[in-house]
């Protein structure tokens, strides 16, 4: 029995490259044209998302927390990432905010005023702008009765479009309006 050359640390993984790239072709192709953006939680390998952003149709990324998106940027892997969740991680909010170059590239994701005033303080002495958006629970509410993920507490119109506690947001970070 052979030994490998040297010791493998864990995890360790083997992806088909081949069948990488047909499934991507055919994700694609089903996507009738619509862009897919890759959910990096899905990879966790920056080189795989490299590659599915490379493939056509493809374009930016989901990832699952901003301190992700800032790594994702600050090392070239995209160019267009968006926050799956609302994050009051002030180091990551800090970062962020202190980064022209990183808040062109990411929109981070609220469902509460309250996020907005975490960044406006962060950005008390900074002008640059952040990208937001809402994030809205989709899932069906009828007869009393919620099916879906439950993930935001914007689920009726009235939630989404009520002008926030606030009209005095900076420029670059607009509060919601109707």
């Amino acid at each position: 029995m052979q030994a490998w050359p040297t010791p493998l640390s864990t995890p360790v993984f083997v992806v088909d490259l081949d069948a990488f790239d047909a499934n991507a072709a055919d994700l694609a192709r089903r996507a009738g044209g619509t862009p897919i953006r890759v959910a990096s939680k899905s990879l966790r390998v920056p080189a795989l998302i490299s590659r599915a952003l490379a493939a056509p149709g493809f374009a930016g990324v989901l990832a699952y927390t901003l301190a992700e998106a800032l790594w994702l940027v600050d090392n070239d892997v995209s160019d267009d990432v968006v926050v799956a969740y609302p994050s009051v991680d002030r180091a990551a909010l800090s970062a962020l905010v202190a980064s022209p170059r990183a808040a062109s590239r990411i929109t981070i994701m609220i469902d509460d005023a309250a996020h907005l005033d975490v960044v406006d303080a962060l950005r008390a002495s900074t002008a640059v702008p952040v990208r937001v958006a809402l994030d809205v629970d989709a899932g069906l509410r009828w007869g009393g009765q919620a099916v879906g993920p439950k993930r935001s507490p914007l689920y009726d119109v009235g939630a989404v479009v009520e002008p926030g506690p606030r009209g005095d947001r900076p420029p670059g970070l607009p509060g919601w309006s109707g």
